[in-house]
């Protein structure tokens, strides 16, 4: 694609996300971005700005580092009402990066899908910038 060859590509079980999420990027205490996550079904993250939704320009951020993507995977809660029925969740997933991708403080395994939760804050690389993960309320 655009002249460069992707490290990843979308599941079987991609889907538009069903709620409003918002990834909130910080850096120290100052909000440096707010993005939508609403149009589509990944973003990949990193510095090739041929190929990356959210650029990273900080230089410990590979190319193409990690991705966001929502998923329709089978409701795994307690609520009876949803047993049975696949849901949209958001996971993300480090691209085999050189200086890793950060869930919560814990530095993620290449090539696996990681669940994001409200409140989750990553981190990408060496860099400072921190992003924070939260669903708009409804109005």
């Amino acid at each position: 694609t655009r002249g460069c060859e992707m490290k990843y590509s979308a599941p079987a079980e991609k889907v538009l996300p069903t709620r409003p999420w918002r990834m909130y990027v910080f850096k120290g205490d100052d909000l440096l971005d707010t993005l939508h996550l609403t149009r589509h079904d990944h973003y990949l993250m990193g510095r090739d700005e041929r190929v990356a939704d959210v650029e990273t320009m900080h230089g410990s951020c590979s190319e193409q580092h990690a991705v966001l993507q929502f998923r329709r995977v089978l409701y795994s809660g307690t609520n009876p009402k949803h047993k049975g029925k696949k849901i949209c969740k958001l996971f993300l997933i480090d691209l085999d990066s050189t200086n890793g991708t950060y869930l919560n403080g814990v530095r993620l395994e290449g090539r696996r899908y990681y669940e994001v939760k409200e409140k989750d804050c990553m981190r990408l690389g060496e860099s400072e910038r921190e992003y924070v993960f939260l669903i708009e309320a409804k109005k």
